[in-house]
């Protein structure tokens, strides 16, 4: 086998090293000894992410920039943002708490998110700017701790603890938050990492793809 002219990859499941250089289009390969899933290989593999990326970076500035949701107790009103939720939780004491809810559930979404509009961007005008690489690999490590999902959940259950006490209004913030978790699950779903990563190795070598 000519290695030099070969596309390989390792099954995450099973570590076997295997030539996955002739998938045929809208065809998904699967390893050979354990028929695990390595990829799709999909026609629109950097336009599809890209789109939804793009939704999510105006999905994710409203989330942060509108109330999620604004309290009525006995005539005290209150609005509070995904950031003041974590404030909140510092005023109360728990500084750990606090780091722990703004890491999970804006900060590092927030990095992963235009981030990855930078790398597909640069993949898809085909250009080779700084830091693309070592973008691309803090994404693929800090993937696993974005937990805007379990953030909403929490936010339910507080909503249904706060229904008897309070009037509760639901603001833009939260519209625009629980839009971001559906097209973020939707663009990580379509990504392909080994294509952003072979596209990137073929701009950095100068090939044509």
């Amino acid at each position: 086998m000519d290695i030099k002219n070969n596309l390989l990859m390792i099954c995450h499941e099973c570590d076997a090293l295997q030539d996955v250089s002739q998938i045929p289009e809208e065809n998904i390969a699967l390893c050979v000894c354990c028929g695990g899933r390595l990829f799709k290989n999909s026609k629109s593999a950097i336009e599809k992410p890209l789109a939804l990326i793009i939704a999510c970076v105006i999905l994710f500035i409203v989330a942060n920039s509108y109330p999620i949701m604004k309290l009525n107790i006995m005539g005290i009103e209150r609005e509070t943002t995904l950031t003041g939720s974590a404030i909140i939780f510092f005023e109360q004491g728990r500084p750990d708490l606090a780091m722990v809810v703004w890491f999970t559930s804006v900060l590092l979404p927030g990095f992963s998110i235009f981030a990855l509009c930078y790398i597909l961007i640069s993949i898809y005008f085909k250009k080779c700017w700084r830091f693309t690489r070592s973008l691309l690999l803090w994404v693929s490590r800090l993937l696993p701790w974005g937990m805007m999902d379990v953030f909403l959940l929490a936010i339910l259950v507080a909503l249904v603890k706060l229904s008897s006490l309070a009037d509760i209004v639901l603001g833009l913030g939260f519209i625009a938050f629980v839009a971001l978790i559906l097209c973020y699950a939707a663009a990580i779903s379509s990504i392909e990492m080994h294509v952003l990563w072979d596209s990137l190795d073929k701009k950095s070598l100068g090939i044509r793809p």
